[in-house]
Formats: structure tokens, C-alpha cells, sequence
């Protein structure tokens, strides 16, 4: 029976996970667990990756301990990126997509390119931290950087190299970057030299599935282990997600839900035409060259970011306690746009909450109950205008939404989900994004045979929980409220 490892990098921990599979389901034991914390600098907010790969070493001994295992695969979340210089090491630590260094680059970006042309190369949402424009931010505050890098390398591919001293770009990971064409899967030197990206910096891409390297001898002798190869999975944590999506139909829509909620579904080709850049949709590259045509929503980050306020503040509360309070608060009150720019960033979320609804001209919430209703009823509201929008754009009609990742704890938005959207929401794996890492090992190994029969193992293994709509007629006459407010 095939053991692999999967680590998972998530906005705020990560875990080592050893999968199994034995013809017909999936199993996942999580053999190590560790928090993920940035780390501000003199004004600059990091990651901390050498941390982060001494935790990885962790995970790798644990699993070791626990039974060993064949291959390892990493995913992480996207845009984000490591500089390493000609003799490998690390230029400076990684910055964090949530920095402040990318405020108003869009704009300076316009001024080289226009959007339009950005979109029909690429295919990819504008999010003024997508890799492209952290680059113009070097190119502009600091080039020298640039000097003293000889490869540029996405989250997971930097911790792949660590592992194995090879330099790739992983597909999926690497269309995040909004550089790679949509119509070809290469980098594009349109953008690059737009930009002034050095297109010396950007690695060879290889497709999901595909080996990056061996365990390097350095890495077997430290930590006792035999050398196994290191797999390129959908780098990318949201499309492992994808892959993992228990559909059994073709055509299907999905949210991945966590920190973010990533709502789309897949298509065989790219959809870039002036409806979907108005709708600012994103074509994400996934396995066999699939495409995930999504959306990127500000997800439960509003819920975790008020709570750390709240602790801040002295005031401790569990997130079921959150959930009770705002169940308590009287619904439809006021609405934000979760994914305005006031939202971004780090910092006092409940105050931005009130902010944005005193702008707005709306009921201001000032109970802690009445601004995480209003998170909530906001979520659910922009699942409802993002389902319309995809459905728009891709002419189908979807009787089921998919929800996966850890947002399926989250009963409370699975309902609103499901009564806002008017359609039946299938709730799991919890483990989506594991079971995806997973599912790449496993074919790669010829042991799942293509992602359809990887989905249809994850739907083995996971009994996913169903949630129906309830009575609409009163989300049906909030909604035009919520739409005066995008």
C-alpha cells in the first residue's frame, strides 16, 4: 500500500499529513501540526520560511516515525514567493501578500500596461497583490533586490528546492502570478517586460504530477530518511482543493472556503472575454491543464482578523460564541463588500466593519453580535451575486454548490449559503485541500488513475453533510440592498 505525505501551508498554520489509499478510500493521518505566524519587520510584514522549513523537517521525522512513506507533495497558499540568490540561499525572507508595499499598484501598473491587455493575456483576477504587481513594487522601491536574485520561486516550489535543490514552477501556483498566458501555459513576455520583471528569475513550469526531484542526500542524511521523490501537486492549496471536489457530474460549482473563499468551477478552456474582465474572474491553471474559472472572495479572514481584535482589546471569544452572538442580532441590518480594499490588510476589522457601513450611509453595528451577523449576511450575499455572475458567464445552470475546506465547519454560513443562493449546498471533506496533495501523489505514483477517479475516492471517503434552502422571500428582498453597496 502507497504512503505519502502531504504538507498543507495554510494563512495561519500548517500540517504534515501521511495519506493511504487501499482501492477504495482514501485515509489521512495528520502526523504533525504547527502555526503559521508573519512576522512584522520595520514595517514590512514577512513570512517566516525558515521557520516554516524547520517545521517541514519536523514533519518529515514524524512521518518517518509513524511508518514511513513513498513521496512528498506541498501546497500552499498562492501569489506569494520566495528571491534565492546564484549560490541557492534565500535573498531576504518572503513578504507576505498582505504587506502594504502593493497599496495603489494597479494603478501604477495601468500606466505601463492597460488592464484590459493584462486580462486578455492572462485570463486572471486584478488583486493588487498578485505576484506581478509585488514585482513592479520591487522594480520601483527596490531594484537592487532583483540584482542579487538568480531565480524567483513560488511558496511550494521554494520549499520543493529546499528539499530537493531543483528550481521549478509548478503550473498551478504559477498562473496565480497573473505573468503566465492563458492561452499557451507559458510565461509571458509581454508582462514581464511591461513590468520590468527579469524573465531570467522565472524557472521552467511543469505540469501537476510531475517529479521535481529526489530528496537531496543533505536532506536524507540529517534526518535519517531514504530518498523519495518530491512531487509537483497543485501547488496552489485551491486547486488541490478542486481536485478534490466529490463531483460526480461534469459541470459543477464549488467554494473553497477557509481564509479566502475561492467560488468557480472548472472548464476545459479559458473564458476571457469583456464580460468576465468586468465580472473580474479569474482563469487558474489546474491538473491535465483544466481550468478553475473562479472568483476570489475576502472569506472567514473577517471573522479570524475581528476576533484578534477583540483579543486585543482584552475580550476573548470562541468562534461558536461569535457564531451565538450573531444568531442573537437581527438580520439585514447593514452589509459591507467583502472584498473592498478596507479589508485587506491586518488590523482593527470590526471598526472597518462600522467604518465601511457609516460611509455607506447604512445601520451601524456596534454590538459584537451585530458586526459578525453582518460579516456573515455579506458573505453569503456575494456568494449569491458571485453565482449568478458564473453562471452568466458560462451559459450553465448549477443545481448544487460544493463546499469544501474548512469553512464546511461553519454550519451557520453553509445555511445562509444554501437559503441565499436558492440551491442545495454539499458540505465536505474538511480536508479538501490534503485529499487533493494526495490525490496528485497517488497518480503520479499510477495508483488513482486520472482526477475523476481521485474524486470519486475522495466521495468514498468523505459522506458529505447537505444543507437545504429554507424560505428565500427574505434574502430576496435584502439582496437589492446588498448590490447598492459593490
Amino acid at each position: 500500500m502507497k504512503r505519502v505525505l502531504a504538507f498543507d501551508f495554510g494563512a495561519s498554520s500548517g500540517r504534515a499529513i501521511i495519506a493511504s489509499y487501499d482501492g477504495d478510500k482514501i485515509t489521512l493521518e495528520e502526523v504533525h501540526r504547527f502555526s503559521n505566524d508573519p512576522v512584522m519587520l520595520n514595517g514590512t510584514l514577512y513570512w517566516d520560511a525558515l521557520r516554516l522549513f524547520f517545521e517541514i523537517k519536523q514533519g518529515i521525522i514524524k512521518a518517518k516515525l509513524a511508518g514511513g512513506f513513498d513521496s512528498i507533495g506541498v501546497d500552499t497558499w498562492g501569489v506569494d514567493f520566495g528571491l534565492i540568490d546564484e549560490k541557492g540561499c534565500l535573498v531576504e525572507n518572503p513578504v507576505h501578500y498582505r504587506d502594504a508595499r502593493t497599496k495603489g499598484i494597479i494603478e501604477e501598473a495601468e500606466k505601463l500596461i492597460s488592464k484590459k491587455e493584462m486580462y486578455d493575456i492572462t485570463g486572471i483576477q486584478f488583486m493588487e497583490f498578485n505576484t506581478a504587481f509585488q514585482l513592479l513594487s520591487i522594480k520601483r522601491s527596490r531594484p537592487e533586490l532583483f540584482d542579487r536574485a538568480a531565480k524567483l520561486l513560488f511558496m511550494p516550489d521554494l520549499f520543493s528546492y529546499f528539499l530537493t535543490g531543483k528550481t521549478v514552477a509548478e503550473y498551478s501556483i504559477a498562473t496565480t502570478s497573473q505573468l503566465v498566458e492563458a492561452s499557451t501555459g507559458k510565461w509571458s513576455q509581454r508582462m514581464c517586460e511591461a513590468l520590468g520583471v527579469p524573465a531570467r528569475l522565472l524557472p521552467e513550469i511543469v505540469m501537476p504530477g510531475a517529479t521535481v526531484g529526489m530528496l537531496s542526500d543533505a536532506i536524507c542524511e540529517e534526518l535519517g530518511v531514504p530518498a523519495v521523490p518530491v512531487i509537483a501537486v497543485c501547488g496552489h492549496d485551491t486547486q488541490s482543493a478542486v481536485s478534490a471536489v466529490p463531483a460526480a457530474e461534469k459541470d459543477f460549482v464549488f467554494i473553497s472556503s477557509g481564509t479566502w473563499s475561492l467560488f468557480g468551477t472548472e472548464v476545459d478552456a479559458p473564458i476571457i472575454n469583456d464580460e468576465t474582465r468586468a465580472f473580474n474572474v479569474t482563469n487558474e491553471g489546474g491538473f491535465d491543464g483544466a481550468i478553475a474559472f473562479l472568483k476570489n472572495i475576502c472569506g472567514l479572514w473577517l471573522i479570524q482578523e475581528s476576533r484578534r481584535q477583540w483579543r486585543r482589546e482584552g475580550k476573548e471569544y470562541s468562534f461558536a460564541e461569535l457564531e451565538t452572538l450573531a444568531k442573537q442580532a437581527e438580520p439585514f441590518r447593514c452589509f459591507i463588500d467583502p472584498d473592498a480594499t478596507d479589508f485587506v490588510q491586518p488590523g482593527d476589522m470590526p471598526g472597518r466593519v462600522r467604518e465601511f457601513c457609516r460611509r455607506t450611509g447604512q445601520y451601524v453595528p456596534e454590538t459584537v453580535g451585530g458586526v459578525i451577523r453582518c460579516i456573515y449576511e455579506s458573505l453569503a450575499m456575494k456568494y449569491r451575486h458571485t453565482f449568478a455572475g458564473i453562471q452568466n458567464c458560462t451559459g450553465k445552470k448549477y443545481e448544487r454548490i460544493y463546499v469544501v475546506g474548512g469553512g464546511t465547519k461553519d454550519k451557520f454560513l453553509l445555511g445562509m449559503t444554501a437559503d441565499a443562493c436558492g440551491v442545495t449546498v454539499s458540505a465536505g471533506p474538511v480536508e479538501a485541500t490534503v485529499m487533493g496533495n494526495v490525490a496528485a501523489q497517488f497518480i503520479a505514483a499510477g495508483v488513482l488513475k486520472d482526477i475523476p477517479d481521485a474524486r470519486a475516492a475522495v466521495s468514498r471517503s468523505c459522506a458529505p453533510e447537505l444543507f437545504a434552502p429554507g424560505d428565500a422571500a427574505a434574502w430576496d428582498e435584502a439582496y437589492p440592498r446588498f448590490t447598492e453597496i459593490l
